[in-house]
């Protein structure tokens, strides 16, 4: 089937081109930090709320404005370290890792609920915290996760950053601002969109460097512009190892299907939760409560873009993935349009927002542009009441 070497084919043309650039510029880390080795300033800790243990690092006083940091596929609470970190005194700042990722206990995921599962999980965490409102930064999912959780609990939100967020119509298999989808049954989004090669090697916690489908490979070629390298790398490919890989967890079950790529969402795990079939915010727009929201991308982002390195409609535009059928059936997602669209209409309901956009950058801009990102957001809080 197709889709079984969408990310072969693609990582090959682009980590081949980069591989000498990239081992010219790898430094080893002096200080061996790892996953669980958290930075001076941050705690890591455990919390049981009604749906389930949660691990999270933590940092600034207890008396201090609340911030809470929501990360994204494949990763954790440890991408956020540097951020916590640079964070002034008065706010006390919150990183839970998600079900089925970092440290915090493995359920099952229901798909069928888009990512609502996550919002329930982040509002029984912020319960079990004591917390009344606070301020919700989502970085990629974790973007959506924070809309779909203004959507359920509007009132209990003081700011909203977006950084990198996934599309309000989620990953995959849509055609327009609308989010339209290219096929009825969401053919090409799911589950079975993952690469199986990367599933394996995340499951067999796959160091080395050697395969482009390695977990720091695909790591370094789309959560980052190469030829970056983060100085916290071997931190950060323990976070993305992190990942619980299972049918119920990510990348999450499959369907076939008749329409291209071949294959349709399941019920069960990540990669469904965010299918457009069932992931759909543009419900956001229409909230009582209309937080401001800061939005900041990179430019350069190959996961989240209006061409997507990862979307089945432009790599099949660019011939990777063979039997397209054409700009009509089955166009690139424009995922940062859609995103656009939704808080346009958000603003038109009375609401704000504004959008950044860091050049030379990335999927991580609080990674990538660390300086330029912090001005951004903690200005951004600081104006706040």
């Amino acid at each position: 089937m197709p889709y079984f070497c969408v990310f072969r084919a693609i990582l090959i043309r682009l980590t081949e081109a980069l591989r000498l650039v990239q081992n010219s510029l790898w430094k080893s880390n002096d200080k061996g930090s790892l996953m669980g080795e958290t930075m001076e300033g941050i705690t890591s800790r455990k919390i049981t709320t009604a749906r389930l243990e949660t691990h999270f690092l933590a940092g600034g006083p207890e008396d201090g404005e609340a911030v809470i940091l929501i990360h994204g596929n494949s990763s954790s609470s440890t991408f956020f370290e540097e951020t916590m970190a640079a964070m002034g005194g008065g706010f006390r700042v919150f990183a839970p890792d998600m079900r089925g990722f970092g440290d915090s206990e493995t359920k099952p995921l229901d798909a069928t609920k888009g990512v609502g599962e996550f919002s329930e999980d982040l509002r029984a965490f912020i319960e079990a915290l004591g917390l009344e409102k606070a301020h919700l930064a989502g970085w990629s999912v974790g973007g959506s996760v924070v809309m779909r959780y203004a959507m359920d609990y509007p009132d209990s939100i003081a700011s909203i950053a977006l950084i990198a967020p996934m599309s309000p119509y989620g990953f995959g298999g849509t055609k327009d601002v609308s989010g339209t989808p290219c096929h009825p049954d969401f053919a090409g989004s799911g589950g079975g969109t993952a690469n199986p090669d990367f599933v394996k090697r995340l499951a067999e916690g796959d160091r080395s460097d050697e395969n482009p489908n390695s977990p720091r490979n695909v790591m370094n070629t789309f959560f980052f512009k190469p030829p970056f390298r983060a100085e916290r790398e071997e931190a950060f490919l323990s976070s993305v190892l992190s990942t619980k890989v299972s049918e119920a967890n990510y990348p999450g079950d499959a369907m076939a299907s008749e329409n291209w790529p071949t294959v349709a969402p399941g019920t069960k795990g990540m990669n469904n939760a965010i299918s457009p079939k069932y992931c759909d915010l543009s419900g956001f727009a229409e909230i009582n409560s209309k937080p401001e929201v800061l939005w900041i991308r990179g430019a350069d982002d190959q996961i989240v873009s209006d061409t997507s390195l990862l979307d089945f409609g432009y790599l099949g535009q660019l011939g990777v993935v063979p039997g397209w059928p054409g700009e009509e059936v089955f166009p690139p997602q424009p995922m940062v349009s859609q995103t656009r669209a939704v808080l346009d209409a958000y603003r038109a309901n009375g609401g704000d927002y504004r959008e950044e956009v860091f050049e030379d950058c990335g999927h991580s801009p609080h990674i990538e542009k660390p300086e330029a990102f912090r001005r951004m957001f903690f200005g951004f809080l600081g104006e706040r009441p």
